[in-house]
């Protein structure tokens, strides 16, 4: 005899009824409230004659033949009015795409026929029409790249050499790296880390000082912390579908993490090219270069004990340093410094993930927790942050 099924409007219903108000009261109490406060605006009694807060963002700056054109991002508590322009302390004509009044959070074109000079520095003047002024410098003028088909070859040489080529060299050491005993496998792997926590406070850094030229209503810091967190989560919860991640598989999640590192590499590379702020000579280049030659150690790490097919090389070499061609390209061309962040976020949090999963790697393939105060890591560790370190200083400028 099988238990009688509820009908529709059976007694069982009433709690999910139940709950079902309870969650949907507190949005419609929500709603009424906005609705009230938009239309009575009750706190207009405040106001004392002040004009409203302003703020104008600066994102890109092109400059070409026909003068300057900035885009600028609105970040006023009302919508804004650019009612003048200048350029090195003059009034200058200029026209605004869309036109009117600016919302919050909105951007606009500004397009000024001024005739800066090759390799002088400019100076951006937006005045409002509340008087309110907001300043830009371009420390030195050169035109801005075209995506043509010659630059973008010419940017994906230098995306090669300082992402592909080093990456391909650490490779190029794993035949002879398989024959250290267990001391050397602890050594590399610590290196490995090493490398991988310079790489994450390098990232980190880079990113909250790149939000902070990004508009307020982005919240720069914030964004960042909240992307890396998302992005550690995210690939932690992935790479342990399936048990701890070994072997090549965490190979692949070496080789990710140090991709999104390159790929914001890449995008600083590319916003230099944009401003004319550096010139990447050859020695910068192969300062880059030598910089990243420890990525295909570390990649290569976790497989020392395996035999993986020759097509994974492959596929681990442009997984970590073909990100850093593509963010070249954007770089130079479509430059933004909220979402130059969000990546750089996004990578730390990725580096964060391998580094997690190297160590507890150390630990199950040594002699436990003590394998990591043992002379080997501790020494390979020291090892890899000081050569990134090292390296690092003939990149900065």
């Amino acid at each position: 005899m099988t238990a009688p099924e509820m009908t529709a409007g059976s007694p069982g219903d009433r709690p999910n009824r139940l709950m079902l108000l309870w969650l949907l009261l507190p949005v419609i109490v929500l709603g009424i409230a906005i609705a009230w406060i938009a239309s009575a605006d009750p706190l207009r009694s405040f106001n004392n004659g002040a004009p409203p807060v302003e703020a104008f963002t600066y994102e890109r700056t092109i400059l070409d033949g026909n003068g300057l054109r900035v885009l600028v991002r609105a970040g006023g508590s009302e919508p804004m009015t650019v009612a003048q322009v200048q350029v090195d302390d003059a009034y200058w004509s200029f026209t605004q795409d869309p036109p009117g009044p600016i919302a919050r959070g909105s951007t606009v074109w500004l397009s000024i026929p001024y005739p800066w000079v090759l390799g002088e520095a400019h100076a951006i003047n937006i005045v409002t029409n509340t008087g309110a002024t907001f300043l830009h410098e371009i420390p030195v003028a050169v035109p801005t790249p075209v995506p043509t088909q010659s630059l973008l070859w010419q940017q994906a040489l230098v995306g090669l050499i300082v992402g592909v080529l080093p990456v391909a060299i650490g490779l190029l050491c794993y035949p002879a790296m398989r024959g250290v005993g267990a001391a050397g496998m602890n050594f590399v792997l610590a290196l490995t880390v090493g490398l991988l926590a310079f790489l994450l406070v390098d990232m980190t850094l880079e990113a909250l000082e790149i939000s902070a030229a990004s508009a307020a209503l982005f919240q720069g810091p914030l964004l960042v912390l909240l992307a890396g967190s998302a992005s550690f989560m995210l690939l932690m919860a992935i790479g342990r579908w399936r048990g701890a991640p070994a072997g090549l598989a965490l190979s692949f999640y070496i080789a990710l993490g140090i991709g999104l590192h390159n790929f914001g590499e890449g995008l600083a590379i590319g916003a230099t090219f944009a401003v004319g702020s550096a010139g990447l000579g050859t020695f910068l280049v192969l300062g880059f270069a030598v910089h990243n030659v420890t990525e295909g150690i570390g990649i290569a790490a976790p497989i020392l004990k395996a035999k993986p097919p020759l097509w994974s090389f492959a596929a681990l070499t442009l997984l970590a340093g073909a990100p850093a061609v593509v963010g070249l390209w954007i770089g130079s061309l479509a430059y933004a410094p909220q979402w130059t962040a969000l990546f750089l976020g996004i990578g730390a949090g990725a580096i964060a993930q391998v580094i997690v999963e190297v160590t507890l790697y150390t630990t199950r393939t040594g002699k436990g927790r003590g394998t990591l105060l043992s002379i080997p890591v501790i020494c390979g560790f020291l090892v890899g942050v000081a050569f990134m370190y090292v390296t690092a200083a003939i990149i900065k400028f």
